[in-house]
């Protein structure tokens, strides 16, 4: 499992559907951790291929809180994220000192960026993936490794010119600025339904895209967080939702 995880390997054979890029050159090197086989291939046509890689990841991966270590590293979509990323995992259980092989020098990456649906099994496949490095690879979040990339909800498309919301309320201030023009809403259905041109543009162009940070200012608040939403207090969620909940209203997809 050692060998497995960490050190170096031929990832095109070792890991299925892992498409790399051309540079070995780490400081520019981005891994795209998309949503599903649809996702996949919308990404390999938008990237540049000089230096953006994807892997899919296939559905809802195992909540990390939860599980014990050996049901983690059963997981195959884990083990082959965490093969691609190289750097191997900071576990400190006795049953598993051998998988304790962390090594920074060995992550290939300048980037990790998180790229799912604007929706809500989007939302808990990006909170999943993040829960797994936040678990077992923390020190990539701390040290800025890690973005989400934000994908647009609606293309609006006038004569003159196409706008790009990524919230409810961006749509409306952009209608505001279109005024009485003719116009078209085209909202999206998922990253698999873009066009090329309109991913590379929103989502994978570093002069255009919007990428947002993953940073852990206080690691313990942030570990406290992780646990109520994701881990098994079940009245812990339930009182935060009763008392939250209605500040996230209008994020969730309730018809």
């Amino acid at each position: 499992m050692k060998k497995k995880l960490s050190g170096t390997i031929d990832l095109a054979n070792m890991v299925e559907k892992f498409v790399d890029c051309r540079t070995k050159d780490v400081s520019r090197r981005e891994l795209y951790i998309v949503e599903g086989d649809s996702a996949l291939g919308s990404v390999k046509l938008a990237r540049n291929a000089e230096f953006q890689a994807v892997i899919p990841v296939r559905g809802k991966i195992l909540n990390c809180l939860k599980a014990e270590y050996a049901k983690i590293f059963k997981s195959e979509i884990i083990t082959d994220l965490i093969k691609v990323l190289g750097c191997g995992v900071e576990v400190t259980s006795k049953a598993n000192k051998e998988l304790s092989t962390f090594d920074i020098n060995n992550f290939r990456w300048s980037k990790i960026v998180i790229c799912t649906d604007a929706d809500v099994d989007g939302f808990q496949i990006r909170t999943l993936i993040l829960t797994m490095l936040y678990r077992l690879t923390p020190t990539l979040i701390e040290e800025g490794y890690v973005y989400i990339a934000e994908s647009p909800l609606f293309e609006i498309n006038t004569k003159e010119k196409t706008y790009f919301a990524y919230t409810e309320q961006e749509k409306q201030r952009i209608l505001g600025l279109i005024g009485d023009k003719k116009h078209t809403i085209q909202r999206s259905k998922g990253l698999g339904e873009n066009e090329p041109d309109m991913m590379s543009l929103t989502t994978m162009n570093p002069d255009t895209r919007r990428l947002i940070k993953v940073s852990v200012d206080d690691i313990t608040e942030s570990a406290e967080v992780f646990e109520m939403l994701l881990g098994d207090d079940l009245q812990g969620r339930k009182d935060y939702i009763s008392e939250y909940g209605a500040d996230y209203l209008e994020l969730a997809d309730i018809s």
